[in-house]
């Protein structure tokens, strides 16, 4: 179990579209999720974290508590489902 990296200034519904990316995310690397499922999380996910630079550091943080990343998973995106 690890704290997530969150944003304090997100309203509850994004925290809530964030972690379902994060989810995702753990679930490519622990048994696979289709393309459509992890692309909802990311459309999301995007909407609230639109800078790239933003995003980078969020998948850092993430990496670094979870060991996971969520650029690797999105760039295997273009499969029909994901598994890493």
């Amino acid at each position: 179990m690890y704290d997530y990296p969150l944003d304090p200034d997100w309203s509850t519904q994004d925290i809530i579209d964030v972690i379902a990316l994060y989810n995702a995310v753990e679930q490519a690397y622990e048994g696979g999720i289709s393309r459509e499922d992890f692309m909802k999380a990311w459309r999301k996910y995007t909407d609230i974290v639109p800078s790239k630079s933003q995003q980078k550091q969020l998948d850092k943080a993430f990496r670094n508590v979870s060991g996971y990343s969520i650029y690797r998973v999105f760039k295997a995106s273009e499969k029909e489902w994901i598994q890493l």
